[in-house]
């Protein structure tokens, strides 16, 4: 069992900049790929970034050169720093923890359900 905990949403200005924070309680952090999801009203849950156990990331296209995912493993945490923030970026922001598969090379691959935080509001106000 994960318990995952995340925190540093809030209210932000267009233009400005935020660092979402995730800790998660696990004896062994390192053999989950992270990431982060967002849910704006009305719409599906959808991936903003994520990251491998060893730090290979992806972004969705919407967020690239703006946002820059980041994990530490010895502190068991995974941040997402959002710069030049836009109105389309508010939503809730769900971290996530997927177990890795130890025979997918791509670091990708995971077994089991994931695991989720309780997520963390994010508003941009124009």
């Amino acid at each position: 069992q994960v318990q995952l905990v995340e925190s540093g949403g809030g209210l932000v200005q267009a233009g400005g900049s935020l660092t979402l924070s995730c800790a998660a309680s696990t004896t062994v952090f390192g053999i989950y790929t992270m990431g982060w999801f967002r849910q704006a009203p009305g719409k599906q849950r959808e991936l903003v970034a994520g990251i491998t156990t060893i730090g290979i990331s992806t972004y969705a296209d919407s967020v690239k050169g703006r946002f820059t995912i980041s994990r530490d493993n010895g502190k068991k945490t995974v941040s997402l720093q959002m710069n030049n923030l836009k109105p389309e970026d508010t939503g809730v922001y769900y971290c996530n923890a997927a177990r890795v598969s130890s025979s997918d090379p791509t670091g990708w691959g995971t077994v089991g359900e994931p695991y989720w935080g309780r997520g963390t509001q994010v508003t941009v106000s124009d």
